[in-house]
């Protein structure tokens, strides 16, 4: 069945399952990003030979000569390295990667509706689509090989090679330098500017091309483009990428318009149950939405914004636990190379309103009750991409609208920083303002409620008047207020009652307590749930670290079970998990430069930095290593306000004797520490004469409604974890003020134990 018109729009959301497979080139691989010499003039680092060649991806993400034909073996002068060559000057290709035996598996299903290994899409379809997928990639260390670039670096730098540009919201908006024209010219004035700079990073994307890059890419296309070398290198990419996306078609040409299945029965049963009954038959077909029997799910499209190609596919099935109704959702491509906005071909060049939505049938929903431009984000309320962003500078007011919940309501003001606060208003949730396809169910005036959205920018000074619905609102959520529950650790939830935006957590505990081992299920337990999350861990390798993670995840060791790896990883590289570069000794700035780039462009709510002592290097030691830490603290405490992230801080305890139990002045340092932070968590390890010790956590502060207290840990070597089976009841008891003299003198009484040892 043909796509629909050009007009139709089509968006993505957020994907946790094995549904996702596509191959994709390694970050960093493109052809111009080694080539930049990240001088103010703008030269290229390792002139091009004859032909303009660069330095590119090759076999398995290895580099290449691009157009040249060769490179050297990096710190082995003399020899060279021969790869295939690419015989158009300064293009890349997306080279496949080995395969993987658990990518396959969904397609079958989708088109098919069976497991067997008969169910394909086409001879040679399901070859491509089995490759294996390239690894998350973690974030790159400032002093790589991309420095950071500042907005008025980037300025200076458009002056001084003449190319036109004005300011945006967001971004600097420049005419293409990938569109047909002189080569050796600078962009004229009167050229559209089609092409966006982001002010925070540098990269860029053209709208008109689809070419995007760093800012050391673009860097070097204004070098080639003075050389007269053609600078139009997204052609073959694209091929490829189009040849990658012909399995998506094949399952989009078996999904029916739902406005037009035969049974007019299946049609009401197949709305009611995805809660869509009063949208009409002409909003589903202006935003093409079909639907696949085999799979019973929705399938929303995505079509290039360039050419109206199709790219990717999004399903959307119901699952029922109980009462409970769940929606699963499954992209192709991965949900992480999934950068699509839900509606985007509809929108026309005049539109300066826009309300985007966390969800596409809540842009249905919007669309259809008030006819304002709509869109919905690819990954909802979870992050914004900033390669979005230049799709949305032609808006004059942005409305966010993203769901029902406290979550959503957090991030909307958090995306509302990215789009500039000037220009974005704020839709409250509550139970007379719920996401917008539950309030066109209620027979709720969607158009009034957008009338009362909030101005997300602020003067310095507030009044009860503009918080009181603040508050209004944390009395009536007190559940979501308290945070993100831990499913690993209900014992935790009693006291700390989940785990929350902008807080700094302390973590501490003896010398080989297990306090790496422990904080990585604390934190897994969250990224799981949806919380994204960075870790800097400066004690052990990120290769080390993960394979703990991935066991602690797995709840078994895979060594005796290899042939499961290929499974479990696949379902681990969906967490939104990301690893900071850093091991042994870094400068406080470095790491705290990096982990605002990692909010910016990955949404990152929780960072676990292990430990705080690697901050405190060769810099500090002849200065007061005491104020030094207190400053570090700060540094931290500042950014988790800023940034509405939490931080869980480890730092080392004091040295003290064995035998007797940490306490919150046990912590390394000054007061300044314990003062500043949110709450504070304890692992003790009771020492024992027979035996391994018996440990135990100790919440000794809890900033946000006062309890304290500590429960036992079972360690499970098996699996790596101290989350409880689940069996046992454990006793939690928690420790009053008043009791605080008494919990000294009897301590095994903390620990539930009717019997002493």
């Amino acid at each position: 069945m043909a796509p629909p018109s050009p007009g139709t729009g089509t968006r993505t959301g957020t994907a946790r399952g094995e549904g996702s497979t596509r191959f994709r080139p390694p970050p960093g691989s493109d052809a111009l990003s080694a080539a930049a010499a990240g001088s103010g003039n703008g030269g290229v680092r390792g002139a091009p030979r004859e032909g303009g060649g660069l330095s590119g991806a090759g076999p398995r993400g290895r580099r290449c000569r691009i157009g040249g034909g060769y490179g050297r073996v990096p710190g082995r002068p003399g020899r060279r390295r021969r790869w295939r060559r690419r015989r158009s000057a300064g293009r890349m290709a997306a080279v496949p990667l080995r395969p993987c035996r658990a990518a396959g598996r969904l397609l079958p299903l989708l088109c098919g509706g069976a497991r067997s290994k008969g169910a394909s899409l086409r001879a040679g379809a399901l070859g491509r689509l089995t490759q294996r997928r390239y690894k998350k990639d973690v974030l790159p260390s400032p002093e790589g090989p991309v420095p950071s670039v500042s907005i008025t670096e980037i300025r200076q730098y458009l002056r001084a090679q003449g190319i036109p540009f004005h300011d945006g919201y967001s971004c600097l908006h420049t005419p293409s330098l990938f569109t047909d024209g002189q080569q050796d010219q600078p962009p004229a004035t009167s050229a559209p500017y089609t092409l966006f700079i982001d002010k925070m990073t540098g990269s860029f994307l053209c709208t008109a091309t689809l070419a995007e890059g760093t800012w050391q890419d673009f860097q070097a296309n204004v070098e080639l483009r003075h050389r007269g070398v053609p600078t139009t290198g997204a052609e073959e990419a694209e091929k490829d990428a189009r040849r990658a996306c012909e399995d998506a078609r094949c399952i989009w040409d078996r999904a029916l318009p739902l406005w037009e299945l035969l049974d007019e029965d299946e049609t009401n049963e197949t709305k009611a149950m995805f809660g869509i009954s009063l949208v009409t038959d002409a909003t589903l077909k202006r935003f093409g939405v079909r639907y696949l029997r085999t799979a019973k799910s929705l399938v929303f499209p995505w079509f290039s914004p360039r050419d109206a190609t199709l790219k990717g596919l999004k399903l959307l099935r119901v699952e029922k636990k109980g009462d409970a109704i769940a929606y699963v959702e499954e992209t192709l491509p991965r949900f992480d190379s999934y950068r699509n906005l839900f509606g985007l071909p509809l929108i026309g060049r005049r539109d300066t309103e826009l309300v985007l939505t966390g969800w596409e049938l809540d842009a249905l929903a919007l669309h259809q009750a008030t006819g304002v431009a709509s869109l919905a984000l690819p990954r909802g309320a979870t992050c914004l991409p900033p390669a979005l962003l230049p799709y949305l500078e032609q808006f004059k007011r942005i409305t966010l609208w993203l769901g029902e919940d406290l979550r959503s309501w957090e991030a909307a003001k958090l995306f509302a920083r990215k789009l500039s606060l000037k220009r974005c208003s704020l839709v409250r949730p509550g139970n007379l303002q719920p996401r917008p396809l539950e309030a066109l169910n209620q027979g709720l005036n969607l158009t009034k409620i957008l009338r009362t959205a909030l101005p997300a920018s602020h003067k310095s000074i507030v009044s009860f008047r503009q918080l009181r619905e603040e508050v209004f609102g944390e009395l009536v959520n007190t559940e979501q207020v308290a945070g993100v529950k831990w499913a690993r650790f209900p014992e935790l939830n009693k006291l700390l009652k989940g785990h929350r935006r902008g807080e700094l957590t302390i973590f501490t505990g003896p010398t080989g307590s297990g306090k790496t081992t422990f904080i990585s299920e604390y934190a897994l337990d969250l990224c799981m749930q949806g919380v994204c999350t960075l870790w800097g861990s400066f004690e052990i390798s990120n290769i080390r670290l993960a394979k703990i993670m991935l066991t602690q995840f797995a709840l078994q060791r895979l060594e005796d079970q290899l042939e499961l790896y290929d499974e479990w990883a696949d379902r681990f590289e969906d967490l939104p998990l990301y690893f900071m570069t850093f091991h042994g000794q870094q400068n406080i700035k470095t790491v705290i430069d990096t982990m605002q780039h990692a909010v910016y462009m990955y949404d990152i709510t929780h960072v676990v930095v292990d430990n705080l002592q690697f901050m405190m290097g060769h810099e500090h030691l002849s200065a007061d290593r005491l104020a030094a830490q207190d400053y570090i603290v700060g540094a931290f405490r500042k950014f988790a306000t800023d940034n509405t992230c939490h931080i869980t801080l480890v730092i080392h305890p004091r040295k003290e004797d064995d035998e007797k139990e940490l306490q919150t002045a046990s912590i390394f340092g000054s007061a300044k520490a314990s003062q500043e932070a949110d709450n504070v968590l304890i692992l003790q390890d009771r020492k024992l004469v027979t035996g391994p010790g018996k440990r135990y956590l100790q919440v000794s502060k809890n900033r946000f409604d006062g309890d304290v207290g500590v429960f036992p840990l079972e360690f499970s070597k098996a699996s790596l974890t101290f989350s409880s089976s689940g069996k046992s009841k454990v006793k939690l008891k928690k420790m009053k003020e008043e009791k605080a003299l008494l919990a000294k003198k009897a301590p095994e009484g903390c620990l539930g134990d009717s019997k002493k040892p």
